[in-house]
């Protein structure tokens, strides 16, 4: 039997004391020993009080950081594997060579700087939209209530609790009325445990039901919870494909690395054995460009602009992955209360039922508002409607569960008479059959929503109170749709993502409001009572069906897990407590600002400005993260590609090694360092595909081979062209622009679809090289010289044929491979 609170609106609330327990003792999740409950002040502590504990250091002073210190951003764009490789390299340079074959580790350090600025500013933007998102418990002090930060609760606090709210600190229970409260982030269970005074609340539990105040007993490292939450809400990285992608191919990269570097230090020394110092420059020439240092910088910058640009929006990311996450999702679940329609109600009409007296209907319509110290939406509007008179006295009462799907209370009615009422779902609380339920209907197809008054004739703590509850009214309730819904689930159609309404209101008014903003789909409206239980057959379900009505927590949950069987990657937003076990569980979690702490707390994005519209710019953002770095992967990687392969060739041919690092910062700065910058921050929409490694790796090995093969023939010819003392400085200008007019191609491929601005940052990249050519200066900075016109006009002929067989090789991987 359920057991409910007995409140006497005359007195204290009236219910049995839990066991007696010491406060100090060590809390188990699962079997808490409860300590001796402390003495409740139903006021809260005094100011001198609060003082005293401040003095003393009981105060929750957890520190939480939504992001990575200043000092953790510096060390981890500073100090990788790859800087230490390049910066032992550019030492070794800077004692052998002139300065502009260092300029190499110049640029390394330029692009560090660049990563280190970008990311502190996502950090502000992260911190100050954490602060705005921050939850503020009501805690009473000197007789009345305040929100206040949670890092100013202090010892001995009395908080109050409501629907929805976040349990901040642990404590003991001194007021309860029907209160349930979740520990499933805590111990796993789902089920909500009802509370009553004496009994223990731990942080990180939220109220799923009802409310009440408990004092605080554990504050700051001591809660139990504390370091989990710090934890939970420090800069975190879930999976990401991107990121793992590009940490596998870095992992193949440095095996790479290791023995072709070994064998050009070999080979370079042999050959240059009268001039060390020119053997050690050329054999740095060919280990740097192996390194793809850019990429993971890149993808950083990426991320943190990411979060620059939509914390403009007040959308606050809480993992930078999720940016990501949600530009690979192809369903996104909606509820329909908070995100398709706004948070208010207004009564529209109400309809006595059975010869009802429409007077005495708005007394008790007026009572049941008064007896719930915390309305949701529905309530609060008949509260606005129908205040109450206060003559009646509340003996008991029940919140309302979006389990049961209604609430109830108990009344004595001032002439003797005492009466239990309850006011929920009509379905729910009506046989099937009922003849009202046809009116109902009719009114639910007009996207109204309707909520049955019945009286019952058992008791509120009776398990079946609702059993032969005689109907007494109908209370006619509009919402308020979201003006930007119907162009956010127009453009979810565009982007193929499909949408799912799932509530847990009426399906037939579900389906109705759905209708109303142009969902496909929104006329097969299922009541999720008859969805089928095994997971399989409900997957089935869901994919042929959008809109879903009278589902239950749980259910949502089974959905996400049915939907996910089925191979999608799914989003789900909610705004309210029967929101989170399906937000935790889906791919992606999207809570509304003004939803409760709980869903606020394990959504991956908030959505601040409680604005549906928002949705479509992450899923862009993300998009064009994952688009653009999938298409800058191919440079740095075709780069990577042929610098092993033209080290290969240098080794077993016994020939020395054309470039020196001068050459290849050039021809890395013009073909992928400044383009790549602007490519990755270049509107993307191309919708998110998997396989990032095969997707990259496809063109990076044809586009590298093809690239390091034809750049090696020139130098063979080129060898064999010119004769002298300054021979080599020919070969290795003919050989650079072969492999520049090559990386050109790869990058004109790359910049496709054009645009004027792509047009222009291509020309702009061939322009600066051709500057390079013709500036005297520059040819000496750089050592580059064509010298005559037939080995240069041979030099373009082998970039033609080259850029032609790139081309054709990019179009049969296409169609050969597709990702």
């Amino acid at each position: 039997m359920t057991q409910r609170a007995k409140i006497d609106h005359d007195g204290p609330e009236r219910s049995d004391a839990g066991p007696a327990i010491d406060a100090g003792a060590e809390l188990d999740p699962v079997h808490p020993v409860k300590p001796p409950a402390p003495r409740f002040k139903p006021g809260g502590l005094l100011t001198a009080e609060v003082a005293e504990r401040v003095a003393r250091g009981d105060v929750n002073d957890v520190p939480v950081r939504s992001s990575r210190s200043t000092a953790e951003i510096v060390r981890a764009n500073v100090f990788t594997r790859f800087n230490a490789i390049i910066g032992v390299l550019w030492v070794i340079m800077l004692f052998v060579a002139p300065i502009q074959d260092s300029l190499f580790g110049f640029v390394i350090i330029a692009n560090t700087g660049i990563g280190i600025i970008q990311e502190m500013r996502a950090k502000k933007t992260l911190d100050g939209l954490a602060v705005i998102g921050e939850a503020k418990p009501s805690v009473r002090r000197d007789g009345t209530t305040a929100e206040i930060s949670t890092s100013e609760i202090v010892l001995d606090d009395v908080i109050e609790l409501g629907p929805g709210d976040k349990v901040v600190v642990d404590g003991v229970v001194g007021e309860a009325d029907g209160m349930e409260i979740d520990e499933s982030l805590l111990t796993g269970e789902a089920d909500p445990v009802l509370k009553k005074p004496g009994d223990q609340v731990m942080s990180g539990s939220f109220v799923v039901a009802g409310g009440g105040a408990f004092t605080a007993t554990k504050v700051g490292r001591a809660a139990y919870a504390a370091q989990l939450a710090e934890e939970a809400s420090r800069f975190t990285l879930v999976h990401s494909e991107l990121r793992s992608g590009i940490s596998t191919i870095l992992k193949y990269v440095t095996w790479m690395m290791i023995p072709t570097s070994i064998g050009l230090i070999i080979s370079q020394l042999v050959v240059k054995e009268n001039n060390f110092k020119d053997a050690i420059a050329r054999t740095v020439g060919g280990i740097v460009p192996m390194i793809p240092e850019g990429l993971v910088l890149l993808t950083s910058v990426a991320f943190a602009i990411g979060v620059i640009r939509l914390g403009r929006k007040q959308c606050l990311v809480q993992e930078l992955p999720a940016i990501e996450g949600l530009a690979r999702v192809d369903v996104v679940c909606l509820d329909k209360t908070g995100t398709l329609t706004e948070g208010g109600m207004d009564v529209t009409e109400l309809r006595p039922l059975g010869g009802a007296e429409p007077a005495y209907v708005k007394k008790v319509l007026g009572a049941l508002g008064e007896s719930d110290p915390r309305p949701n939406a529905s309530l609060q509007a008949i509260i606005d409607a129908y205040p109450d008179s206060a003559e009646w006295r509340c003996t008991e009462s029940l919140p309302f569960s979006s389990a049961r799907k209604y609430s109830g209370a108990s009344f004595s009615e001032g002439d003797g008479e005492n009466n239990t009422w309850l006011l929920g779902a009509p379905d729910v609380l009506l046989p099937a059959g009922d003849p009202a339920l046809e009116e109902i209907n009719g009114l639910n197809e007009q996207g109204l929503r309707v909520l049955l008054l019945a009286r019952s004739a058992r008791e509120l703590d009776d398990a079946d109170v609702a059993g032969g509850a005689r109907p007494t009214a109908l209370v006619v309730l509009e919402q308020r749709l979201r003006p930007d819904a119907a162009d956010t689930l127009r453009y979810f159609e565009d982007q193929d993502v499909k949408a799912k309404v799932i509530s847990g209101d009426n399906a037939v008014s579900v389906g109705a409001v759905a209708g109303k903003l142009g969902l496909p789909g929104a006329q097969n409206t299922v009541d999720a009572r008859r969805l089928p239980t095994e997971r399989a057959e409900m997957a089935a379900v869901l994919d042929e069906n959008a809109v879903f009505g009278r589902v239950t927590p749980q259910q949502k949950r089974d959905m996400v897990a049915a939907l996910q069987s089925n191979g999608h990657t799914v989003a789900m937003t909610g705004d309210g407590v029967n929101d989170v076990l399906a937000l935790k569980d889906a791919d992606i979690g999207v809570s509304m600002g003004s939803g409760s702490e709980a869903t606020r707390a394990v959504a991956q994005i908030v959505l601040l400005n409680n604005s549906f519209s928002t949705l479509p710019s992450v899923v862009a953002e993300g998009r064009r993260v994952i688009g653009n770095i999938t298409r800058v992967a191919t440079l740095f990687l075709t780069k990577t590609v042929y610098s092993v392969l033209l080290a290969i060739l240098v080794v077993c041919s016994r020939v020395e090694y054309p470039f020196l690092p001068r050459h290849l910062t050039l021809l890395s700065t013009l073909t992928i360092g400044i383009p790549a910058f602007f490519l990755a921050l270049a509107p993307n929409k191309e919708r998110a595909k998997p396989h990032f490694v095969k997707r990259v790796m496809r063109y990076a090995i044809p586009g590298g081979v093809i690239a390091g093969v034809a750049t090696f023939v020139t130098y063979l010819l080129a060898r064999a062209y010119y004769s002298g003392p300054d021979a080599l400085k020919a070969e290795t200008s003919a050989a650079t622009l072969t492999l520049f007019l090559t990386s050109m191609w790869v990058l004109a491929i790359i910049a496709r679809p054009y645009t004027w601005w792509r047009v222009g940052l291509v020309g702009a990249m061939g322009g600066a090289f051709l500057v390079v050519l013709v500036v005297p200066w520059l040819q000496d900075f750089f050592q580059l010289k064509l010298v005559g016109v037939t080995m240069p006009w041979i030099a373009v002929a082998v970039a033609a044929g080259a850029a032609a067989l790139i081309e054709f090789s990019f179009r049969w991987v296409s169609r050969r491979f597709p990702a």
